[in-house]
């Protein structure tokens, strides 16, 4: 089985650093089922690609315990399976742990990588294939084999070709592949036991909670024994907050009472839908929406034919529910409105076919490293033809008289921009991804620090 991993990171030789692996060397290691060895294809400054091929010795796998004679048989040795997945994590340990001695800020640097499995078993076919990477940001192309070429009436093989193309960090791939390859193969090489969970969580740290097939995933992964699976989604269910609603709305509430004194949110509200209402945008779908503020103004406004609310939060979608219950409108009114459970950094075709997607105060809430994948959810695959986005302008926080200096505005705030910040990401956005883009401020502009919020309007 051949795993290979490609770069146009520039210079792309620095691959071999990330891998622990020198370009230059072809290097063998010897595992209990075979052996595996490293080598470079290419090493140009301009691309880098680097190959694990892993020789799964036939007989190893009949002997000892648990051995089986259908081995000798089987598609074991052909194709990637665990067997890759042990490779991986033993010869990619450092890599896989996102650690690089030499180069430790190019470890935690998201660089465009191209990941090809020569042969991968896909049991559930190539839908669950794209289930599995395209939410995690990955471009996919697959290319299936005949069962029998000379009996082509018995039709496709579980077996495809695959490539991956994402721009994100080493060891992220290399996590993202450790748990997802079996989880395609559907089986394990070895005994599940308790340990295995452990695995999964550490290895699906910061992505696998907010998974659309998370349970899938868990399932497979732990080969079925729902005692295990269900430990694993309680364990994953906690994950890192005990009751996240419940945290994220009691944040909400002290950023409310920051920004009260000037009626900012009310403020925001006003501007996204004039922002709407200029563009003509009459299907709008609010990512990130929260408790519903803009849901309601926009439900209140026949001008909007279609509305949907997005929020990954259960508890805030349901507070929105209940909020948006109490408004006194026709039966038919409410037919325009809907709302989804879904996490934002994951590509989900229900974000599809709207005039017009907000973001309103979302992205300051996301870890830097994955907004390049908010970003093609946003830009590339959900696409509208305006996008207005707003976040808070740290500049005018000196401004919060009960805000402490040196603090954001909301305790979950991963990051606050500046003016410049902002622009600059605004305009790179924009270039990459076809759209133009205009820059409003939203508040009462001071002279030396701007405005409270500032936003963005795109349009392509």
């Amino acid at each position: 089985m051949l795993l290979t991993i490609a770069t146009t990171h520039t210079p792309a030789t620095e691959l071999g650093f990330l891998l622990h692996k020198h370009p230059e060397r072809c290097q063998s290691f010897s595992l209990t089922f075979g052996q595996a060895y490293v080598f470079y294809p290419e090493a140009q400054p301009e691309r880098c690609t680097a190959a694990l091929l892993l020789d799964v010795d036939p007989v190893k796998l009949v002997r000892g315990k648990g051995a089986r004679l259908e081995q000798y048989v089987s598609d074991r040795p052909y194709v990637a399976s665990s067997f890759l997945s042990v490779a991986i994590a033993q010869v990619f340990s450092t890599a896989l742990a996102g650690r690089c001695k030499d180069k430790p800020e190019l470890a935690q640097t998201p660089i465009p990588l191209v990941a090809k499995i020569s042969v991968l078993p896909c049991r559930g076919g190539e839908s669950f294939l794209r289930l599995l990477f395209e939410p995690l940001g990955y471009t996919v192309s697959a290319q299936s084999y005949p069962l029998d070429e000379e009996f082509p009436d018995w039709g496709q093989s579980q077996y495809f070709t695959v490539e991956l193309q994402h721009t994100i960090t080493l060891s992220d791939l290399l996590s993202h592949l450790y748990v997802l390859i079996p989880v395609l193969d559907d089986d394990k090489h070895y005994w599940v036991n308790d340990d295995e969970i452990e695995k999964l969580l550490r290895h699906g740290e910061g992505w696998l909670t907010t998974h659309p097939a998370r349970s899938q995933i868990t399932r497979r992964y732990l080969k079925r024994q729902h005692r295990l699976t269900r430990e694993a989604l309680a364990q994953l269910a906690e994950e890192d907050n005990p009751d996240p609603d419940s945290v994220e709305e009691s944040h909400a509430e002290e950023e409310a009472i920051i920004e009260k004194p000037i009626s900012l949110n009310q403020q925001r509200m006003n501007a996204v839908i004039a922002a709407l209402k200029q563009s003509t945008a009459q299907r709008v779908i609010d990512l990130g929406c929260g408790q519903g503020n803009l849901l309601k103004m926009l439900l209140q406004d026949s001008f909007f034919t279609k509305i949907t609310g997005v929020d990954v939060s259960h508890r805030s979608l349901e507070i929105a529910q209940e909020r948006l219950d109490r408004l006194r409108l026709l039966r038919n009114q409410w037919e325009r409105l809907q709302l989804i459970q879904s996490a934002l950094t994951y590509q989900d075709k229900r974000f599809k076919d709207y005039d017009a997607a907000t973001v309103i105060e979302v992205i300051e809430h996301l870890d830097l490293p994955r907004l390049s994948a908010f970003e093609r959810v946003l830009f590339e695959f959900a696409r509208p033809k305006t996008i207005v986005l707003t976040t808070p302008n740290i500049e005018y926080n000196v401004k919060f008289t009960n805000l402490p200096a040196g603090k954001l505005r909301h305790k979950d705030h991963r990051f606050e921009w500046t003016r410049l910040e902002f622009q600059t990401w605004g305009n790179n956005a924009a270039e990459k991804f076809g759209y133009t883009v205009q820059f409003q401020n939203v508040g009462v502009e001071d002279i030396d620090v701007g405005s409270p919020t500032q936003m963005a309007v795109f349009s392509c």
